[in-house]
């Protein structure tokens, strides 16, 4: 954290990196010192609600964060920066985007949880966009010049007000990971009601905190002397969507052995919060990757020395299909598909895990079924491309070549060519197996 003492005495002069939170009600102008080297600027958590005419001075500024602030307008004046990559403004109560008011140059936009209803036209020169968060705000509609957005990889429009899913998404060619629901078109899976074993917090001994995520934090627990997992929600909104359709979706999900098992709905929390008691996952699984850095965008990343055999990689590919098709089959789309939600151990035993970004659809509607399945098929294209870089050994080049052919297919940028988790599970089972 940096303040602007430090700037007005010129202890940061030539600084790439700043970040402010100083409840700062207006944009200050000592930050122009360093407008010839700035390349990041954080001025989340301050009193904003305007910025500078003359912002575009930043001409290296590549990021930008505006989160919680009090801008009600889009500022326009960042379109005058011609570098500016990444534009985060989460949590505001913005509700206008002027056309034209977001630069050329924006790969990754963050604007969950403001109030925005309408989105401009221009929104389709973004020829460069790939990552886009709209979760949280009032949209009924997306432009349909966003069918031009041919580089969007990742988007989140979950708890809106769309009544439909916009068609045009299932044929942009580059599109991985969706999600979108807490919309009125979203039809839960009628298992998300089916009763769950109540348990009784005061019946748990609750132990140290696992992890935390978006939506809520994971303890250790003992339950009748067995170890367990509970997941405290949070309760407020994610970029992905809303915590309480990731418990229903947690507990309509079903057993499968590569999934967690949800065992029993937790009530008397102390704060009344919602909370599951889930299967704990042994301590010797690990990460497959890590989440994507603010340099690679829609990408996971791995540990340098990290690498597998093709028959592990040909394993944790094989149930992770496994477990992406039973999961379309009970109308559920995970949304995150990323090795970073991937738990492996060393024999290449795999669970997938973190729904926060899944959403409900309706199985019987076929055409969209199939097609949500083959964008998501788009993403577990990008994770068999990851596995078969890992792999260093040529154990098998006749498999290998039939992992790349298929891995081929999955990333083909028309949607109704690619195949389904079912065909991709039993062919990659086979070829594991011969």
């Amino acid at each position: 954290m940096n303040t602007l003492t430090q700037i007005r005495e010129g202890k940061l002069t030539g600084a790439t990196h700043i970040k402010l939170s100083e409840k700062l009600g207006h944009f200050p102008q000592e930050l122009f010192t360093l407008a010839e080297t700035l390349e990041v600027l954080d001025l989340t958590d301050n009193r904003l609600s305007t910025l500078p005419e003359n912002f575009g001075a930043f001409k290296k500024l590549k990021i930008l964060f505006l989160s919680n602030n009090d801008f009600t307008t889009f500022p326009a004046v960042l379109a005058q920066c011609p570098k500016l990559s990444m534009i985060g403004i989460r949590n505001n109560q913005i509700d206008t985007i002027a056309e034209n008011a977001l630069p050329l140059t924006t790969r990754w936009l963050i604007l969950t949880d403001n109030r925005i209803s309408k989105l401009p036209e221009s929104m389709g020169n973004l020829s460069l966009l790939q990552k886009c968060m709209l979760s949280g705000n009032r949209l009924t509609s997306l432009p349909q010049s966003m069918s031009k957005c041919h580089n969007l990889e990742l988007l989140r429009i979950a708890v809106n007000q769309f009544r439909a899913l916009p068609s045009f998404l299932l044929k942009l060619p580059k599109l991985s990971w969706l999600a979108y629901g807490g919309n009125p078109f979203c039809t839960k899976h009628p298992n998300c009601d089916t009763p769950l074993k109540e348990i009784k917090w005061e019946d748990l001994e609750v132990k140290e905190v696992l992890g935390e995520g978006a939506s809520g934090l994971i303890f250790k627990a003992i339950y009748k002397n067995k170890e367990v997992a509970i997941k405290v929600f949070k309760g407020e909104i994610t970029s992905d969507g809303l915590p309480k359709e990731e418990m229903d979706i947690n507990i309509s999900m079903g057993k499968h052995p590569h999934l967690v098992d949800v065992l029993a709905r937790v009530t008397h929390h102390p704060e009344g919060k919602d909370v599951l008691m889930l299967e704990l996952i042994p301590p010797h699984f690990f990460n497959l990757g890590f989440p994507p850095t603010l340099e690679t965008c829609s990408r996971d990343v791995y540990p340098k020395d990290f690498s597998l055999s093709l028959l592990h990689a040909l394993k944790i590919l094989q149930g992770i299909a496994d477990a992406s098709a039973h999961m379309h089959k009970r109308g559920i789309m995970h949304g995150d598909l990323y090795a970073h939600n991937i738990m492996i151990d060393a024999k290449a035993n795999s669970i997938l895990g973190d729904f926060g970004g899944a959403s409900f659809f309706d199985p019987t509607e076929v055409e969209v079924r199939n097609g949500l399945e083959r964008l998501e098929v788009r993403a577990f294209g990008y994770l068999m491309e990851e596995l078969l870089l890992l792999s260093k050994d040529n154990h098998s080049k006749n498999k290998r070549k039939k992992l790349v052919d298929l891995k081929e297919s999955c990333l083909n940028t028309i949607n109704t060519e690619r195949p389904l988790f079912k065909d991709i599970a039993r062919d990659i089972y086979g070829w594991l197996h011969c």
